[in-house]
C-alpha cells in the first residue's frame, strides 16, 4: 500500500515484499532484556543444541515485532492499526537469518459504524532467506475513506 493511499485505491490480491533484515544475536539479547523471555531456546547455546533446531532460535515475539516495523517502512498517514488475527509460527528463525516480509491485501470492506472510514486486511507472511514461510497472521486495518459514505 503506497503511503497517501485511501479506502478507494485498495484492491484485493495488491501485494509488496520488503528488503531483508538479518536477525543478530544483539537483537536477542535486547529482546529478553526487554520482555524479560530468557527461555532457553533462544539464550541458552548448549540446551538449544539439543533442541529439534540445533540452536538458538529467535523468540516469536521478537520476529513478529520485526516483521511489523518492515512492513511499515512506508507511513500512511490515512491508516492505523486495529489488530492482528492468526498469528502462527510455522517455522524457526535463527540467529544469522535473513527475514523479509510479503505483504498482500487480503479484503476490503466498509466499517459497520463510521462511514468516513473502511477496514482492511493484508495477509502478512514472514520468510527467510530460502524463501521458507516462518511467520504468517493478518493484519487488520483502518483506512479514511477519500469520499465519506453517507449515513
Amino acid at each position: 500500500m503506497s503511503s497517501g493511499a485511501f479506502y478507494e485505491d485498495l484492491v484485493v490480491g495488491d501485494s509488496f515484499i520488503t528488503t531483508g533484515r538479518t536477525i543478530t544475536e544483539a537483537d536477542l539479547v535486547i529482546h529478553a532484556g526487554h520482555t524479560g523471555d530468557f527461555y532457553p531456546h533462544h539464550m541458552d547455546a548448549e540446551f538449544a543444541k539439543s533442541t529439534p533446531y540445533g540452536a538458538r532460535i529467535a523468540h516469536g515475539t521478537l520476529t513478529f515485532a520485526v516483521a511489523v516495523g518492515m512492513k511499515s517502512m512506508n507511513i500512511n498517514p490515512n491508516t492505523m492499526t486495529y489488530g492482528f488475527d492468526h498469528l502462527r509460527f510455522p517455522g524457526a528463525v535463527r540467529i544469522g537469518d535473513t527475514i523479509r516480509v510479503k505483504v498482500t491485501i487480503s479484503k476490503v470492506e466498509d466499517h459497520p459504524k463510521n462511514p468516513g472510514v473502511g477496514r482492511f486486511s493484508e495477509h502478512v507472511e514472514v520468510l527467510n532467506q530460502r524463501s521458507e514461510t516462518v511467520m504468517v497472521f493478518e493484519h487488520i486495518g483502518l483506512i479514511t475513506r477519500r469520499h465519506p459514505q453517507k449515513s
